[in-house]
């Protein structure tokens, strides 16, 4: 159906019936539970968008509220919330469009502003000019019966193609936490077991505390001659924290006063009772925890030390954590893993995580729903950075003219080579378009694989830089992030080169945007902005007299 049909259908001509106001009262009552005028003039909005769709169009319909609409269309077409014909998109705007499921074109009906002012009762209600209490419902609902027609407006519309994809639930999965069936298009677990249950309680889920096997413990007198069931701390404030005895050990008579002035006065020791296919060891789900997180540029940090296990990086590089799934690992009570902040630069051999289990003895099943949501892919990864060529365009009329002395090279020099690259060429032009092209031409030729401007991107008129790079070729360009200092800084590609442009604000701040995103582009990660808006809760430096960054919480 083209656009030209519905404009030649009829132009919201009045609905007609015998008694249609009675029987759309009589249905929203019904329906909806009284006769609400949202959905009585619903009614008669869906009818005139019938009016202007041919009869042997297949249609959709598409409401921009949540409120009585919906319940007009599922009384007065055969598209519901339920069978998917329906969908409500909640703009929060009064209208109603119904469309060819297959091309997305339609018709669309609003209430128009514009002219309900005549019509009082009208107003009152939808513009809530007076209290419900204040409104005369009953002169309220012949209003709209007659005079429907006059206060909406219609127009030709294009549904998205996102829209006209017909709904599907994708692969059914078995929520390894609560054993209920649920989209796995969800995550690793269901929404309810996220957090995103609507209960405050459940009388199936009364606590979520996890059930421990009954385990027999021994005055450490007479424990001698035993093995412990599991590492014990010892804490000296101040001075020291470790494992003082190992799961394992056997306590000797020498060891009953350590253990009494540790305040042991009954431990537990092997148990041999403790059935293996029911429960797993605080060790043994660390180390399983650990092996399954663990992926590239990684490694697990030895064995269990006080039940926890340590990730830590096998290569220098860039940290990556798969942010979304952590988190539902920490949704499933009785386990615990906690990293360091995703994108941080990391050396070698440096701890990236910790897991392990809560209890001493975890419930098998439990242990089963954690596994699950490792078993795609790790949670953690060392990127390599790849030491790079750089090429630095510096811009400035006034620097070109040697008004200015130039200090950009010097600072990008230093925050470059910290991480195994190489300067290959400077150049350093006017603030214009051309140059600024021509010169990164020069840098391409000298196989620069990330090249850096400097300056001229804010709103001066001197500050061409952007047009110069344009010129030059750039291309997926992101102009501004949200970090502070260095909110002008640009980020985009020529070709296989990176492009970064850092703001002048760098001359004078040790610290800005600027080394948040460098690792990321030499880690060849691809920067959107998404993940420049992400930077604002932490972008905020707090510009210390002593800079600590990165030890810090500026882009934490």
């Amino acid at each position: 159906m083209g656009k030209s049909e519905i404009e030649n259908t009829i132009l919201l001509s009045p609905v007609e019936g015998d008694n249609l106001l009675s029987e759309f009262t009589e249905m929203a009552t019904n329906f909806h539970g009284y006769p609400a005028p949202g959905v009585i003039l619903g009614c008669y909005m869906v009818e005139m968008a019938k009016m202007c769709i041919p009869n042997d169009i297949l249609y959709d319909a598409i409401c921009e509220t949540s409120w009585c609409l919906p319940d007009s269309v599922q009384m007065m077409t055969p598209c519901t919330i339920g069978n998917g014909w329906l969908k409500i998109i909640n703009l929060g705007l009064y209208a109603v469009s119904l469309y060819d499921k297959f091309t997305g074109e339609g018709v669309r009906i609003f209430v128009d502003v514009s002219k309900i002012p005549a019509f009082d009762e009208i107003s009152n209600w939808l513009l809530k000019l007076k209290a419900k209490s204040e409104q005369n419902s009953e002169r309220l609902r012949h209003q709209i019966g007659d005079c429907h027609h006059l206060i909406c407006s219609r127009e030709a519309v294009t549904v998205g193609f996102e829209h006209l994809i017909k709904r599907s639930k994708g692969p059914i999965s078995v929520c390894p936490l609560c054993r209920e069936a649920y989209p796995l298009k969800h995550g690793e677990i269901c929404r309810q077991c996220q957090g995103d249950s609507p209960y405050l309680s459940r009388e199936t889920r009364k606590s979520e505390l996890v059930r421990s096997p009954v385990l027999d413990s021994v005055k450490t007198e007479e424990a001698v001659g035993q093995k412990i069931l599991h590492d014990m701390t010892q804490i000296i404030p101040g001075e020291s924290k470790g494992a003082a005895f190992r799961r394992g050990q056997t306590i000797t008579v020498g060891d009953i006063c350590r253990l009494q002035k540790m305040g042991r006065n009954r431990l537990y020791t092997d148990q041999s009772s403790i059935d293996s296919g029911k429960w797993v060891h605080e060790d043994q789900a660390a180390e399983a925890f650990a092996s399954a997180m663990t992926g590239d540029g990684a490694r697990v940090g030895g064995t269990p030390r006080e039940g926890k296990v340590n990730i830590v990086a096998s290569q220098n590089g860039l940290l990556l954590v798969d942010s979304q799934r952590l988190r539902n690992f920490n949704l499933i009570p009785g386990v615990m893993a906690a990293a360091r902040k995703n994108f941080t630069t990391i050396k070698k051999d440096k701890v990236i995580a910790g897991t392990r289990a809560i209890p001493l003895y975890l419930p098998k099943d439990i242990f089963n729903a954690a596994m699950a949501i490792l078993d795609k892919k790790p949670l953690f990864r060392v990127q390599a950075f790849k030491p790079a060529k750089i090429g630095i365009l510096i811009t400035g009329t006034e620097v070109f003219k040697g008004l200015v002395k130039d200090k950009f090279e010097a600072i990008l020099t230093g925050k470059v080579i910290k991480y195994g690259c190489s300067l290959v060429k400077t150049i350093i032009v006017p603030d214009d378009p051309g140059a600024i092209a021509q010169a990164v031409g020069q840098l391409i030729e000298a196989e620069s694989d990330i090249i850096i401007t400097t300056a001229g991107l804010s709103v001066d008129p001197e500050d061409l830089t952007l047009k110069g790079l344009l010129d030059a070729g750039a291309t997926d360009l992101l102009h501004g992030a949200a970090v502070l200092p260095g909110a002008m800084t640009l980020i985009g590609n020529i070709g296989n080169v990176r492009l970064m442009g850092v703001p002048a604000c760098a001359l004078f701040h040790k610290t800005t945007s600027f080394d948040l995103l460098f690792p990321r582009v030499l880690a060849d990660i691809k920067i959107t902005r998404g993940d420049l808006a992400e930077l604002s809760n932490g972008g905020l430096c707090l510009e210390c007299q002593t800079c600590s960054f990165p030890k810090c919480p500026f882009g934490k």
